[in-house]
Protein backbone atom coordinates (compact mmCIF):
# COMPACT_ATOMS: atom_id res chain seq x y z
CA UNK A 1 0.00 0.00 0.00
CA UNK A 2 2.70 2.49 0.99
CA UNK A 3 4.23 2.87 -2.73
CA UNK A 4 0.46 3.98 -3.51
CA UNK A 5 0.18 7.01 -1.34
CA UNK A 6 3.41 9.74 -0.66
CA UNK A 7 1.88 10.41 2.68
CA UNK A 8 -0.10 7.68 5.23
CA UNK A 9 -1.00 8.85 8.98
CA UNK A 10 -2.38 5.64 10.74
CA UNK A 11 -4.47 5.91 13.81
CA UNK A 12 -2.29 9.38 14.59
CA UNK A 13 -3.40 10.90 17.83
CA UNK A 14 -1.51 13.85 19.25
CA UNK A 15 -1.78 15.69 22.48
CA UNK A 16 0.11 19.00 23.67
CA UNK A 17 0.26 19.03 27.71
CA UNK A 18 -2.86 16.62 27.95
CA UNK A 19 -4.76 19.16 25.84
CA UNK A 20 -5.64 16.56 22.89
CA UNK A 21 -5.32 18.34 19.21
CA UNK A 22 -5.69 15.51 16.93
CA UNK A 23 -7.34 11.84 18.01
CA UNK A 24 -7.17 8.52 15.68
CA UNK A 25 -5.86 10.20 12.47
CA UNK A 26 -5.97 7.81 9.53
CA UNK A 27 -5.54 10.00 6.07
CA UNK A 28 -3.81 8.76 2.91
CA UNK A 29 -2.85 10.97 0.35
CA UNK A 30 -2.14 9.81 -3.29
CA UNK A 31 0.47 11.27 -5.41
CA UNK A 32 -0.21 13.81 -7.54
CA UNK A 33 -2.78 14.91 -5.21
CA UNK A 34 -3.80 18.72 -4.51
CA UNK A 35 -6.24 19.21 -1.39
CA UNK A 36 -7.19 22.30 1.58
CA UNK A 37 -7.32 21.78 4.82
CA UNK A 38 -9.62 23.54 6.60
CA UNK A 39 -11.01 23.76 9.96
CA UNK A 40 -11.38 26.20 13.24
CA UNK A 41 -8.97 27.50 14.90
CA UNK A 42 -6.87 25.12 17.18
CA UNK A 43 -8.26 21.88 14.87
CA UNK A 44 -5.15 20.68 14.64
CA UNK A 45 -3.95 21.90 11.27
CA UNK A 46 -1.17 23.12 11.40
CA UNK A 47 -0.29 20.49 13.61
CA UNK A 48 -0.83 18.07 11.18
CA UNK A 49 1.34 19.58 8.69
CA UNK A 50 4.45 19.71 11.26
CA UNK A 51 3.24 16.20 12.11
CA UNK A 52 3.71 15.41 8.41
CA UNK A 53 7.08 17.24 8.00
CA UNK A 54 8.37 15.53 11.56
CA UNK A 55 8.89 18.26 13.32
CA UNK A 56 6.18 16.74 15.93
CA UNK A 57 6.12 13.42 17.28
CA UNK A 58 2.85 11.79 17.41
CA UNK A 59 1.63 9.80 20.81
CA UNK A 60 0.50 7.12 18.77
CA UNK A 61 -0.03 5.64 15.68
CA UNK A 62 2.19 5.78 12.49
CA UNK A 63 2.92 7.98 9.71
CA UNK A 64 5.36 7.61 6.63
CA UNK A 65 6.11 9.47 3.82
CA UNK A 66 7.13 7.82 0.23
CA UNK A 67 7.46 4.55 3.02
CA UNK A 68 9.56 6.37 5.31
CA UNK A 69 9.57 7.60 8.53
CA UNK A 70 8.90 11.37 8.14
CA UNK A 71 12.60 12.77 9.35
CA UNK A 72 14.33 10.80 7.37
CA UNK A 73 12.53 12.43 3.80
CA UNK A 74 12.47 15.70 4.76
CA UNK A 75 14.59 16.73 2.52
CA UNK A 76 11.76 16.12 -0.11
CA UNK A 77 9.18 17.99 1.45
CA UNK A 78 8.65 22.22 0.29
CA UNK A 79 7.27 24.12 3.56
CA UNK A 80 6.04 27.47 3.72
CA UNK A 81 4.98 28.09 7.76
CA UNK A 82 1.90 30.63 8.58
CA UNK A 83 3.69 33.21 9.85
CA UNK A 84 7.66 33.25 8.01
CA UNK A 85 10.13 34.52 10.69
CA UNK A 86 11.84 37.35 8.77
CA UNK A 87 12.83 40.96 10.48
CA UNK A 88 11.54 42.91 7.21
CA UNK A 89 14.29 45.42 8.40
CA UNK A 90 17.00 43.10 7.59
CA UNK A 91 18.60 43.97 4.03
CA UNK A 92 18.06 40.40 2.60
CA UNK A 93 17.61 40.00 -1.12
CA UNK A 94 15.07 37.95 -3.03
CA UNK A 95 17.91 35.07 -3.70
CA UNK A 96 19.21 35.41 0.02
CA UNK A 97 15.73 34.61 0.69
CA UNK A 98 14.85 32.14 -1.74
CA UNK A 99 18.45 30.40 -0.99
CA UNK A 100 17.27 29.49 2.65
CA UNK A 101 15.66 26.93 1.21
CA UNK A 102 19.05 25.32 0.33
CA UNK A 103 20.21 25.57 3.82
CA UNK A 104 19.70 21.79 4.20
CA UNK A 105 21.71 21.24 1.59
CA UNK A 106 24.51 23.46 2.29
CA UNK A 107 25.28 25.07 5.65
CA UNK A 108 28.14 27.48 5.07
CA UNK A 109 28.16 28.77 1.68
CA UNK A 110 25.83 27.88 -1.46
CA UNK A 111 27.60 26.80 -4.96
CA UNK A 112 26.46 27.44 -8.60
CA UNK A 113 24.20 24.56 -8.89
CA UNK A 114 21.93 26.10 -5.45
CA UNK A 115 22.15 29.53 -7.10
CA UNK A 116 20.44 27.76 -10.59
CA UNK A 117 17.92 26.33 -8.11
CA UNK A 118 17.06 29.57 -6.79
CA UNK A 119 16.44 31.03 -9.67
CA UNK A 120 14.26 28.27 -11.19
CA UNK A 121 12.10 28.63 -8.30
CA UNK A 122 11.88 32.11 -8.65
CA UNK A 123 11.09 31.68 -12.59
CA UNK A 124 8.18 29.20 -11.29
CA UNK A 125 6.57 31.70 -9.20
CA UNK A 126 6.82 34.56 -11.97
CA UNK A 127 9.15 36.62 -10.11
CA UNK A 128 11.86 36.68 -12.82
CA UNK A 129 14.47 39.66 -13.03
CA UNK A 130 13.46 40.19 -9.27
CA UNK A 131 16.13 38.19 -7.69
CA UNK A 132 18.50 41.13 -7.07
CA UNK A 133 15.52 42.93 -5.02
CA UNK A 134 15.86 43.57 -1.36
CA UNK A 135 12.95 41.27 -0.08
CA UNK A 136 11.44 44.66 1.58
CA UNK A 137 10.90 46.35 -1.38
CA UNK A 138 7.72 43.80 -2.56
CA UNK A 139 4.44 43.88 -2.22
CA UNK A 140 2.31 41.58 0.12
CA UNK A 141 1.72 39.47 -3.06
CA UNK A 142 4.96 39.56 -4.40
CA UNK A 143 6.39 38.09 -0.62
CA UNK A 144 4.25 35.24 -0.65
CA UNK A 145 5.18 34.70 -4.40
CA UNK A 146 8.80 34.61 -2.89
CA UNK A 147 8.12 32.35 0.21
CA UNK A 148 6.82 29.46 -2.15
CA UNK A 149 9.94 30.05 -4.16
CA UNK A 150 11.71 29.24 -1.03
CA UNK A 151 9.96 25.90 -0.13
CA UNK A 152 10.36 25.25 -3.64
CA UNK A 153 14.22 25.32 -3.85
CA UNK A 154 14.82 22.12 -2.51
CA UNK A 155 13.16 20.49 -5.30
CA UNK A 156 10.66 18.66 -3.21
CA UNK A 157 8.38 15.97 -4.34
CA UNK A 158 5.70 16.98 -1.40
CA UNK A 159 4.46 21.02 -1.25
CA UNK A 160 2.83 22.18 2.38
CA UNK A 161 1.47 25.47 2.56
CA UNK A 162 0.25 26.76 5.43
CA UNK A 163 -2.17 30.01 5.27
CA UNK A 164 -0.45 31.14 1.65
CA UNK A 165 -3.01 33.87 0.83
CA UNK A 166 -3.69 35.61 4.11
CA UNK A 167 -4.04 39.19 4.69
CA UNK A 168 -3.36 39.42 0.40
CA UNK A 169 -5.86 40.46 -2.03
CA UNK A 170 -8.25 38.74 -4.16
CA UNK A 171 -6.15 38.85 -7.42
CA UNK A 172 -3.11 38.01 -5.57
CA UNK A 173 -4.85 34.72 -4.18
CA UNK A 174 -5.92 34.36 -7.90
CA UNK A 175 -2.83 34.54 -9.03
CA UNK A 176 -1.23 32.22 -6.19
CA UNK A 177 -3.49 29.83 -6.52
CA UNK A 178 -2.92 29.57 -10.11
CA UNK A 179 0.96 28.98 -10.00
CA UNK A 180 -0.34 26.12 -7.52
CA UNK A 181 -2.20 24.45 -10.04
CA UNK A 182 0.37 24.34 -12.70
CA UNK A 183 3.05 23.40 -10.08
CA UNK A 184 0.92 20.58 -8.86
CA UNK A 185 1.89 18.69 -11.84
CA UNK A 186 4.67 17.36 -10.62
CA UNK A 187 4.09 17.56 -7.19
CA UNK A 188 1.30 16.62 -4.13
CA UNK A 189 0.50 19.98 -2.74
CA UNK A 190 -1.56 20.38 0.63
CA UNK A 191 -2.56 23.82 1.16
CA UNK A 192 -4.51 25.21 4.60
CA UNK A 193 -6.61 27.62 4.36
CA UNK A 194 -10.01 29.57 5.59
CA UNK A 195 -11.15 30.48 2.58
CA UNK A 196 -13.20 27.15 1.53
CA UNK A 197 -15.64 28.89 -1.39
CA UNK A 198 -12.11 29.99 -3.21
CA UNK A 199 -9.81 26.99 -2.99
CA UNK A 200 -12.62 24.72 -3.56
CA UNK A 201 -12.72 25.94 -6.85
CA UNK A 202 -8.50 24.51 -7.52
CA UNK A 203 -8.41 21.45 -5.42
CA UNK A 204 -9.63 17.99 -5.67
CA UNK A 205 -10.67 17.20 -2.07
CA UNK A 206 -10.64 18.98 1.31
CA UNK A 207 -9.39 17.60 4.34
CA UNK A 208 -11.65 18.91 7.50
CA UNK A 209 -9.93 18.81 10.92
CA UNK A 210 -10.97 19.23 13.76
CA UNK A 211 -9.40 16.94 16.34
CA UNK A 212 -10.52 14.36 13.65
CA UNK A 213 -9.82 14.06 9.79
CA UNK A 214 -12.37 13.39 7.29
CA UNK A 215 -11.56 13.91 3.45
CA UNK A 216 -14.49 15.20 1.43
CA UNK A 217 -14.58 15.83 -2.70
CA UNK A 218 -15.29 18.91 -3.87
CA UNK A 219 -18.71 19.25 -5.82
CA UNK A 220 -20.02 21.92 -8.35
CA UNK A 221 -22.87 23.60 -6.65
CA UNK A 222 -24.98 25.68 -9.26
CA UNK A 223 -27.82 28.18 -7.95
CA UNK A 224 -29.23 31.35 -7.76
CA UNK A 225 -28.39 31.65 -3.79
CA UNK A 226 -24.64 30.90 -4.15
CA UNK A 227 -24.34 33.21 -6.99
CA UNK A 228 -26.23 35.94 -4.82
CA UNK A 229 -23.65 35.38 -2.47
CA UNK A 230 -19.99 34.57 -4.21
CA UNK A 231 -20.86 36.25 -7.31
CA UNK A 232 -20.60 33.31 -9.77
CA UNK A 233 -20.38 29.90 -9.40
CA UNK A 234 -17.87 27.82 -6.82
CA UNK A 235 -17.36 24.50 -5.68
CA UNK A 236 -18.41 23.78 -2.45
CA UNK A 237 -17.80 20.66 0.16
CA UNK A 238 -20.58 18.01 -0.24
CA UNK A 239 -21.08 17.43 3.85
CA UNK A 240 -23.78 14.68 2.82
CA UNK A 241 -20.98 12.48 1.40
CA UNK A 242 -18.25 10.74 3.11
CA UNK A 243 -15.34 9.62 1.40
CA UNK A 244 -13.47 6.50 2.86
CA UNK A 245 -9.37 6.49 4.07
CA UNK A 246 -8.62 6.39 0.46
CA UNK A 247 -10.29 10.03 -0.30
CA UNK A 248 -12.13 10.58 -3.48
CA UNK A 249 -11.36 9.76 -6.84
CA UNK A 250 -11.68 12.12 -9.81
CA UNK A 251 -12.25 11.39 -13.67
Amino acid sequence: METDHDIILENVSFAYKQNKILEDVTLFIHKGEFASIVGPNGGGKTTLLKLILGLLKPDQGRIRIFGEPPEQVRQKIGYMPQYAPLDMNFPATVMDVVLMGRLAKKTLWFAKKDRSEALAAIDEVGMTGFAGTGFNELSGGQRQRILIARALCSRPAILLLDEPTANVDHETEVNLFSILQTLNAKMTILVVSHDLGFVSKYVKSVICVNRKVVIHPTTLMNGLLIKDIYHGDLKMVRHDHRCSHEGHSHD
